[in-house]
């Protein structure tokens, strides 16, 4: 079924090769089929959706005080897109940005970007009532001084959070504001899950007529042919050869090897992460909380996530936590991609071993209760989420990027952040009607794209929570990262 907002449809045979099955690559796969487009998926792990961590819908950017409004702005219309897309996917709860009193910033400065924030909002639902997807407008952030926060400590704690005082009452009663500075902010940035998008995707790309998925198979050349791309590759049914009109490249980290293959230069930076599990069995409902600090330093800043059951995903922007030492690389001038150091190429290929799993997220835990004492008591829960994510160009503060393209028929897609998926998906649409191939009007206007996907809309929920739970366990993760929250 295509969707009944869009004026795009497929005109004439067309078939579009996409290289990688991360969630940049199942989402392009989505819009397509929902269109009606055929596509071939090609994916060189056993699943979808399998990249490096996702947990937070950035609706706004608020963890990035360093970044631009007009970033936050994108990462705003960006993220309320993908919850269109993938509506059984978000965990609805608030975060919480406190700034320490070790930090030399000043949550005042949050202010007028949250204000703007606000507005630009506010403005999305009158245009499209269908965008209030993350409550009413004039909730979308609250701020609390010291007397008010103070003053929910002494509050009893509610069995269910219905109001934005009740997600703060199980902060109170554990944080020491001789900690913080004030105010602090509760903005209506939720959570995601990485398996209930994997769950989505798969369930509706090996459902959809339009297209053809592939596992376990892997492009090992590249050819141009006219009008198209010759393909070959490697997988369980052995060595295949297809031809396609479009090719998408979106191989995440790996970009740079599939624009070898193509024969084209493109710079970018790769970045290696972590966020580690930690079970921490305390009462109450919580949100997320971000504790600002500067990158790279031993304050770097700490975020605490939480999932059903009293896990929590931790990130530390230290060395020693989530990022790593040498794990911001360039490409140079003889190859696209940038190269990782031999030891975290091995970490993404075999796993971690287990003495490093149990000191890096002892270290996160330690990173969190410097300013949350009480979560010194919380317990590692299993492997980390890992892996690299690319960014564009030269700007490792790049957080709000999409797609590009090289001639008439190729495209790499870059994304940062996972929200800014549906944003590529629709300027690759974009693309193919200017070359004509999308109907009659097409070639002289972009089409205009609804957010919501019907091949995931009708999903049954309970279906894709049970699906994700499945690919939790399949994947050695706890089945909580799959289960809903709030």
């Amino acid at each position: 079924m295509t969707s009944p907002c869009c004026n795009a449809t497929a005109h004439g045979p067309l078939r579009v090769g996409i290289l990688g099955g991360g969630v940049a690559g199942a989402t392009v796969a989505l819009r397509l089929a929902d269109l009606g487009i055929d596509s071939l998926l090609l994916e060189a792990s056993d699943g979808l959706v399998k990249g490096p961590p996702i947990c937070h819908l950035h609706a706004g950017g608020n963890l990035y005080r360093e970044i631009s409004d007009d970033q936050c702005l994108a990462l705003l219309r960006q993220s309320i897109a993908s919850v269109r897309a993938y509506p059984h996917c978000i965990n609805r709860r608030p975060t919480v940005v406190a700034v320490p009193v070790t930090d030399a910033g000043d949550p005042n400065a949050l202010l007028p970007r949250l204000a703007l924030l606000a507005e630009e909002y506010r403005r999305l639902v009158a245009q499209d009532p269908a965008n209030r997807v993350l409550g009413e407008p004039e909730d979308y952030y609250r701020c609390y001084n010291r007397e008010q926060f103070e003053a929910l400590a002494h509050r009893p704690l509610p069995e269910r959070a219905q109001r934005p005082d009740d997600w703060l009452v199980p902060l109170a009663q554990r944080l020491d504001p001789d900690r913080l500075k004030f105010p602090l902010v509760l903005v209506q940035e939720y959570g995601w899950s990485l398996f209930r998008m994997a769950a989505t995707a798969t369930l509706a790309l090996t459902a959809s007529p339009h297209c053809e998925l592939r596992l376990n198979t892997k492009a090992t050349e590249l050819a141009p042919v006219e009008g198209g791309w010759r393909i070959n590759s490697q997988g369980p049914a052995g060595e295949r050869q297809d031809e396609v009109d479009f090719l998408v490249n979106a191989c995440g980290f790996r970009t740079g090897l599939v624009d070898d293959m193509a024969g084209y230069r493109r710079q970018r930076l790769v970045e290696y992460k972590a966020a580690y599990l930690a079970r921490w069995p305390v009462p109450g409902q919580w949100p997320e909380v971000i504790f600002h600090g500067e990158r790279g330093t031993p304050d770097g800043m700490a975020q605490l996530t939480p999932y059903p059951g009293g896990l929590f995903q931790l990130h530390g922007m230290t060395d020693a936590i989530t990022l790593f030492k040498d794990g911001l690389v360039a490409s140079g001038a003889d190859s696209a991609q940038p190269r990782l150091p031999e030891h975290y190429r091995r970490q993404i290929d075999q796993g971690w071993q287990a003495e490093d799993v149990d000191a890096r997220t002892r270290g996160a835990i330690a990173h969190l209760a410097r300013l949350l004492p009480a979560f010194a008591g919380a317990e590692p829960a299993g492997q980390p989420l890992f892996g690299a994510q690319q960014i564009p160009g030269s700007d490792p503060k790049l957080r709000a990027a999409d797609v590009s393209f090289e001639g008439s028929h190729y495209a790499r897609v870059e994304i940062v952040k996972a929200s800014s998926a549906l944003t590529a998906a629709d300027r690759i649409v974009g693309k193919l009607a200017e070359l004509g191939w999308l109907g009659q009007s097409a070639a002289s206007r972009p089409p205009a794209l609804s957010p919501t996907l019907a091949i995931t809309a009708d999903q049954d929920p309970a279906k894709v929570e049970a699906t994700a739970v499945h690919l939790a366990r399949q994947r050695g993760y706890p089945r909580e990262l799959a289960h809903k929250l709030g």
